[in-house]
């Protein structure tokens, strides 16, 4: 990593950007990072066996190209995107191909899995983060590389966002079509309460984040570079000003409030521009990416390395060793809290992702996927519990909502299946960040109903 620290640090970075740092409505709830906040990455050993899911992403599920008995390498390809919104799918062990399996996912999901018997010779510790995150990326060997051929090799590798919403990043990292990019804003605010996931890869990984970073603008013909980080994370964005202004990159220092990390409400904190309503970052020349997902780029054009293992946070009151953790797609949540060391007696819940958009589940048996961010498990002190009442107008959710909804009014509609109410709120514009929820003195489901609207309109374009 020494050869890209002095390419990239003989200039001095410009932390200049046009937005205020914030955006309007959102909340502050407890941060309580610190569980993990300093605890290094660590690299799990390759579990028994994997399961993984043929849909771990946005769009339509990949089609397997494996059968039972079937002999794998590490880092093979075994499903194959199909349609241009899909991604493919790439053993994260050498094994044995057992036979189709259907899990079920945090958010209620049943899917079809490919479940792969670990077997013969894996990459130990050392050699996967060497391969992920160590040596040296040196920022000359990628400029002769054509926006084709960069995007080219993100579809190859299989590569989704991995800031948990896992849009397939060959899409959103596209050469310059119809709308043409003049800004790549790259993700690092990790609002989400608990997890520090993003945090220590900026940290340990700086020098990826900026190669990947650097190959992304390039693809998609971006003119700045912007990496946003919220101010609560001091080590992140002195790791990556270090190296940013060299590389012809920012560092935006924005204010800790959630949720920053959204894409609308970051590219408002860092350009001062709005998204419309309904509309893409890319209407206003805006591209946005998540700070993992450019280490996983820069992987897979640098070193010819798919999307096989994703660096997540094992977090909360309720687990006896907190941990942030290198682990294989597939591998049961189960075997991973056995890694920090099992849960607690005070154990309340179990959340894939974070308290406020995570969704909560009980089979310790689902896999991790690429969109898995976190395991934040929390004590019955941790659990927020409000007796449920009716609403009394007091509209805190209005003051909250970053999208300037009202989200009462759109659970409402929701249970009582009214369409043209749904339609007329807006519901498609809501991202269920849960501010609403967090600040409702009745402790109604506010996300829950809205959800379940959603579905309603699903169901209505599907007849």
């Amino acid at each position: 990593m020494a050869l890209l620290k002095q390419q990239l640090s003989k200039k001095r970075p410009s932390s200049a950007f046009s937005g205020s740092g914030t955006f309007s409505h959102g909340v502050h709830p407890p941060q309580r990072k610190t569980l993990v906040s300093d605890v290094p990455i660590e690299v799990v050993p390759a579990p028994e066996k994997v399961i993984l899911p043929l849909l771990q992403h946005v769009g339509g599920p990949c089609t397997p190209l494996v059968k039972p008995k079937q002999k794998v390498a590490f880092g093979e390809l075994i499903g194959r995107g199909e349609g241009f919104i899909s991604a493919a799918l790439h053993a994260p062990v050498s094994g044995v191909v057992q036979k189709m399996a259907v899990t079920t996912l945090p958010n209620g999901r049943h899917l079809q899995a490919i479940v792969i018997r670990t077997e013969g010779e894996q990459p130990d510790a050392q050699e996967l983060w060497d391969q992920m995150f160590g040596g040296e990326w040196p920022v000359k060997t990628f400029q002769g590389l054509t926006p084709e051929q960069i995007n080219a090799a993100i579809l190859s590798a299989g590569i989704v966002g991995l800031g948990g919403a896992a849009f397939p990043t060959h899409v959103k990292i596209a050469p310059v079509g119809e709308k043409p990019i003049h800004t790549l804003v790259v993700n690092g605010c990790e609002c989400e309460p608990y997890l520090s996931t993003d945090y220590r890869v900026m940290v340990e990984a700086a020098e990826v984040v900026v190669a990947g970073a650097m190959l992304a603008a390039r693809a998609v013909g971006a003119k700045q570079t912007i990496i946003g980080i919220e101010d609560n994370k001091r080590e992140a964005i002195d790791a990556l000003r270090r190296l940013a202004g060299g590389a012809g990159l920012k560092v935006a220092v924005l204010k800790t409030k959630y949720p920053q990390g959204s894409e609308k409400h970051l590219i408002k904190a860092v350009l001062n521009r709005e998204v419309p309503l309904g509309g893409l970052p890319a209407d206003i020349g805006v591209a946005i990416s998540n700070v993992a997902t450019m280490t996983a780029v820069a992987r897979a054009v640098m070193r010819d390395i798919p999307l096989t293992h994703r660096v997540i946070s094992v977090t909360g009151g309720g687990i006896m060793e907190p941990k942030n953790l290198l682990v294989p797609m597939g591998m049961p949540i189960g075997g991973i809290i056995d890694i920090c060391g099992g849960l607690k007696k005070n154990a309340a819940r179990m959340i894939a992702g974070g308290p406020m958009m995570g969704f909560a589940f009980t089979d310790l048996a689902t896999p991790v996927t690429k969109g898995t961010s976190g395991i934040t498990v929390l004590t019955h002190e941790e659990v927020r519990r409000v007796d449920q009442s009716v609403c009394v107008r007091c509209g805190r959710c209005v003051d909250v909502c970053p999208m300037k909804l009202v989200p009462t009014k759109l659970a409402m509609a929701s249970r009582y299946k009214d369409l043209d109410l749904i339609r007329r709120y807006s519901i498609m514009a809501c991202f269920e960040c849960g501010s609403c929820a967090y600040v409702c003195p009745a402790g109604l489901l506010l996300v829950q109903h809205i959800r379940t609207g959603k579905a309603l309109l699903a169901a209505e374009r599907n007849k």
